[in-house]
This record gives structure tokens, C-alpha cells and sequence, in this order.
């Protein structure tokens, strides 16, 4: 069973930073294409920031320059700094990756798993 657990949600006031942490674990075998998404009630989950196989990095135009996402593969850690929020940063983040593991019958899965999800909630 593979699991993708988010933290580093919170309350913080406009101007400043969070950092969230998306942990992968279970009979993980291979992961890429990590990204970070945040959805907002009544509106569809956008994407806000994706790491792909070569290690490049992409942003929405609205948090360019004021978030930065990283990666640590041996941790299977996904990092997503955040600075200078904003109001309108309000939302449920959620991680996102593409997985290669092994069930527990030996058979081998390589699909999309998404996180539970963390509230960022920026005060003006």
C-alpha cells in the first residue's frame, strides 16, 4: 500500500512563508513526476508546481518566484517552500506522484497516487 502523507499546513498571515513536506512510503520500487496541487471549494484542483524525471521544475504563473519546490529522493520527500503568501494562496494543497510499486501479491503498479491534503489558510 502506498501512502502519500502532506504536512506543513497552517495559518499564517499575508507576506509570510510555509513549507510543506509530502512523505512517500510503502513498497515504493520507483517515483517521479512529483507535483503539488491546491484546490479551493467549488473550483477544480489546479497545479501549482511539478518536478519531472530530468529534474526540472514548473510553476503556475500565479506563484512564480515566490514558491520553490524541491525534492529529496532518498527521503522520498517532496518540499514545497512557500513566501510571500497571499490571500487568494488559500486552499487545500495536495501532493501528487507517479508510482512504481509492488503489491502485496507481487504484482507490480506504476500509477498516480495523491496525498490526504493540508490547509494553508493566508490572513490579510
Amino acid at each position: 500500500q502506498v501512502q502519500l502523507v502532506e504536512s506543513g499546513g497552517g495559518l499564517v498571515q499575508a507576506g509570510g512563508s510555509l513549507r510543506l513536506s509530502c512523505v512517500a512510503s510503502g513498497r515504493i520500487v520507483s517515483i517521479s513526476d512529483m507535483a503539488w496541487y491546491r484546490q479551493v471549494p467549488e473550483k477544480p484542483r489546479e497545479s501549482v508546481a511539478r518536478i519531472i524525471g530530468d529534474g526540472s521544475t514548473n510553476y503556475a504563473d500565479s506563484v512564480k518566484g515566490r514558491f520553490t519546490m524541491s525534492a529529496d529522493n532518498a527521503k522520498r520527500t517532496a518540499y514545497l517552500q512557500m513566501n510571500s503568501l497571499k490571500p487568494e494562496d488559500t486552499a487545500v494543497y495536495y501532493c501528487n506522484a507517479y508510482i512504481g510499486s509492488r503489491t502485496e501479491s507481487g504484482t507490480f503498479s506504476l500509477r498516480y497516487h495523491w496525498g490526504q491534503g493540508t490547509q494553508v489558510t493566508v490572513s490579510s
